[in-house]
């Protein structure tokens, strides 16, 4: 399993002792987690203007998710221009899954697969994991 994290997971796991951060190390001790140069660099750009204190935690969480390079393709659902290359990151990436946070632009493709990517909020992604795990 190949998971691909949003840069508001990645934001909101730099919070260490937080439910995202458990949830990520739990997905890290059962698949691999996966991100984008594009997303990397949204998550820290963010934490260093909303959060320093979290950038080293974000650092030591960045040593243990692989990172790929953003990508942009044609794709069979609607998104905005700043979304399409993660998404297409994702899929190019081999990924199962795409875990975010941001309702607001991918919430009308939570539970929906794309090019063999599911979308998933994080309830959905724990779910994911502890089905994985029975």
């Amino acid at each position: 399993m190949r998971v691909f994290l949003d840069a508001n997971v990645l934001f909101s796991a730099s919070n260490v002792g937080s439910n995202i951060a458990r949830l990520v190390d739990w997905l890290l001790a059962e698949a691999t987690a996966v991100t984008s140069d594009l997303a990397r660099e949204e998550a820290r750009r963010n934490l260093a203007m909303k959060r320093k204190d979290r950038l080293p935690a974000y650092e030591q969480l960045m040593l243990r998710v692989e990172e790929v390079p953003s990508a942009l393709f044609g794709l069979p659902v609607s998104l905005d221009d700043k979304d399409r290359p993660l998404l297409c990151a994702a899929i190019r990436a081999k990924c199962t899954h795409f875990a975010t946070g941001d309702r607001r632009d991918f919430g009308h493709l939570f539970g929906k697969t794309v090019e063999q990517v599911q979308v998933v909020d994080l309830l959905g992604l724990a779910k994911v994991l502890a089905a994985k795990g029975r």
